[in-house]
């Protein structure tokens, strides 16, 4: 059974940074996509950045020059380093994979950017 489990989400000050972690087991599981999304109180489910399998990475307008994704395939993990944090940030973010067509989530964690 594939698992998708999220860490390193919490309170931060508005310019402070966050780096989320997402490890996939078992260690067998590969997945062509991982990416990152983000859902805000009241509004829907948006992608935050992409690493699709030999093409290039994407990233939301919003997070463009802020957000790094990166992604280490021994550890099959792939990670989220936030930097500049805004209050617009403050929302669950959850981590996506997909392998042979088919697309799995972590639980999510929360991101709360708050003086």
């Amino acid at each position: 059974q594939v698992q998708l489990v999220e860490s390193g989400g919490g309170l931060v000050q508005p310019g402070g940074s966050l780096r989320l972690s997402c490890a996939a087991s078992p260690s067998t599981f590969s997945a062509n996509t991982m990416a990152w999304y983000r859902q805000a109180p009241g509004k829907q489910r948006e992608l935050v950045a992409g690493m699709p399998s030999g093409r290039n990475i994407n990233y939301a307008d919003s997070v463009k020059g802020r957000f790094t994704i990166s992604r280490d395939n021994a550890k099959n993990t792939v990670y989220l380093q936030m930097n500049n944090l805004q209050p617009d940030d403050t929302a669950v973010y959850y981590c996506n994979a997909v392998s042979v067509g088919v697309r799995y989530w972590g639980q999510g964690t929360q991101v709360t950017v708050s003086s």
